[in-house]
């Protein structure tokens, strides 16, 4: 009887142990799910953000391209455009060129025909037509060896015709044509106003244009003329003629100064005596 009341102490003794290792189990195995439920819910989100990068990094990869695709292009047709530019432009020069040196030969060719008359001209004689036609002339078109040529024959014939107007000038002044002669002396230093005879010209022009009654015009010249002539003779004589001019158009005092200036450069000079009666008559009257 004790025995059997032990097995079955035994026995429920083993029941609770097995309930508890059950309940045990039990527990486990819901620690055990939750956290099975738990890490696939983590998977799950992890899975999510996995495939929202995958498709962020698809997306950047797309457009990373694309931008590349369209600076390569926008490179390549810049490149393009530059080059069909440099292409245009250079055949616009050569067309340029082209059209430069076309004219360039037709100047030329033309010039030739202007250097064959200027050559005429300079046989023949005939200064004055020489003169204008080289005045025509484009210079540039012209070699350096005709430059030289037709400046010489040109600046002989000047001073021949410069020459010729003077000696005309005289004697139209000789015969008291003072227009004539006016027009002759200015023709003169038209052609050549530095030759040995200029200065003489000036002198006679404004002499003559005393005579025609234009004294103003005739001042002017001898203000210069008296005070930088570069032939010495003629310096006394542009004074003189200065203040008879003044005296012609009435001013006094300009007349008075220039009388004194005269006799302080010119003591010795053929007019110094009519000068200084001149001069004491101003005072007295003016």
């Amino acid at each position: 009887m004790e025995d059997f009341d032990d097995e079955l102490r035994e026995i429920k003794r083993e029941i609770i142990e097995s309930r508890g290792l059950i309940i045990k189990t039990n527990n486990l195995t819901n620690a055990l799910a939750a956290d099975i439920k738990s890490i696939a819910k983590r998977q799950h989100g992890y899975e999510r953000r996995l495939m929202w990068n995958s498709a962020t990094a698809y997306i950047v990869f797309v457009i990373v391209v694309f931008v590349a695709l369209k600076l390569a292009w926008d490179a390549r047709v810049d490149a393009v455009r530059a080059e069909t530019e440099q292409t245009r432009a250079a055949a616009a020069k050569l067309t340029n060129d082209l059209k430069e040196a076309q004219q360039h030969e037709e100047d030329r060719e033309r010039m030739e025909g202007k250097a064959a008359s200027l050559y005429e001209l300079m046989r023949q004689g005939k200064d004055a037509e020489l003169v204008q036609a080289y005045e025509g002339v484009d210079k540039e078109l012209l070699t350096k060896t005709e430059q030289r040529v037709f400046e010489d024959a040109v600046e002989r014939a000047r001073n021949r015709l410069s020459i010729a107007s003077y000696e005309a000038g005289l004697e139209h002044a000789r015969m008291g044509r003072w227009h004539d002669a006016q027009q002759a002396f200015e023709d003169s230093l038209r052609y050549k106003d530095n030759a040995a005879h200029s200065p003489a010209a000036r002198y006679f022009r404004a002499d003559a244009l005393r005579h025609l009654g234009r004294q103003r015009e005739a001042i002017t010249i001898l203000m210069e003329l008296s005070e930088s002539s570069a032939d010495k003779e003629y310096l006394d004589d542009a004074a003189y003629l200065l203040s008879q001019c003044l005296v012609d158009i009435q001013a006094w005092n300009d007349a008075k100064n220039a009388m004194r200036s005269f006799l302080r450069r010119f003591p010795t000079s053929p007019f110094a005596n009519e000068i200084k009666t001149q001069l004491a008559e101003l005072n007295l009257k003016h």
